[in-house]
């Protein structure tokens, strides 16, 4: 499985990562601190053979894309395991994410995610990972003094999972 992400401004990614901490700390579990996981937001995810039929189509959007503005408003949960912050989905990251979803579409013996193709993706950014309900609990209560951030998408990111590595980015214009 291979992710395609968007990353933020050096503001939006501190604060970001300050509640991944705050998590981390508050939980017990540093699963995201441990892997070295960004924040980012995926904006969508594939499944193929090897990166390296993926890398000429998403080299092939730089210059393609632009850097947009979003909101994130909310903290959800994906129980019992994830809890994540998540933006309005305006209209710049609905063209984006509909955009690279595209690109990559007829790449041969690839299938994008179910869970990541328009109209069926739910934008978050995952803020804890592999929680307990005990766990979960306790990262709540840490970030109940969640506020809204308002944020620049300003890079993407080719990157392979498990562990979390980048393959490629592209500053966005």
């Amino acid at each position: 499985m291979y992710l395609i992400s968007a990353y933020f401004d050096k503001n939006t990614t501190e604060q970001l990562q300050e509640y991944i901490c705050k998590i981390a700390e508050a939980s017990g579990n540093s699963f995201m601190l441990d892997n070295n996981v960004p924040p980012h937001m995926t904006l969508t995810a594939i499944e193929a053979r090897s990166i390296d039929v993926l890398v000429p189509t998403f080299e092939n959007l730089n210059n393609k894309l632009h850097g947009g503005d979003i909101s994130i408003i909310s903290v959800g949960q994906f129980m019992p395991k994830v809890i994540y912050a998540a933006p309005y989905l305006n209209q710049y990251l609905f063209n984006l994410q509909q955009d690279i979803c595209e690109a990559f579409a007829d790449i041969p013996e690839t299938t994008i995610s179910n869970y990541y193709k328009p109209l069926s993706w739910l934008p978050h950014i995952t803020l804890g990972k592999t929680l307990t309900i005990n766990q979960m609990n306790e990262a709540v209560k840490a970030i109940c003094d969640f506020k809204n951030i308002e944020a620049q998408i300003v890079r993407i990111g080719l990157a392979k999972v498990n562990p979390h590595e980048d393959v490629c980015n592209i500053e966005l214009i």
